[in-house]
């Protein structure tokens, strides 16, 4: 389990990958990730590709995320497996966030 940052080519973007189980134990590491650059980039794209396992405390990070970057902030939420996915539009987060 772990997380990883890629800043795009022209620096607009992060890209948060998460690897394994997207659950409490990732609550620091995964804050750090996009308050460390709040003012450098436009977009975050979080890449699911790689998570096997999504808990509540996962879904509060995210929310809590949001919460931070604003409404005006593009946030996507892509690579999502089929479980993931569906565990994500029950909680209606395709509401708030662009799934992919």
């Amino acid at each position: 389990m772990s997380i990883k940052c890629t800043p795009s080519t022209d620096g607009k973007e992060l890209v948060i990958s998460v690897q394994g189980r997207f659950d409490f134990t990732q609550v620091k590491e995964f804050r750090n990730t996009y308050t460390d650059g709040a003012d450098k980039y436009n977009q975050y794209t979080i890449d699911l590709r790689e998570t096997d396992h999504m808990d509540s405390s996962a879904l509060g990070m995210l929310l809590n995320m949001r919460k931070f970057l604003g409404d005006a902030t593009n946030i996507r939420l892509s690579n999502t497996r089929p479980q993931i996915k569906k565990i994500l539009t029950i909680s209606r987060f395709d509401k708030k966030f662009q799934i992919d």
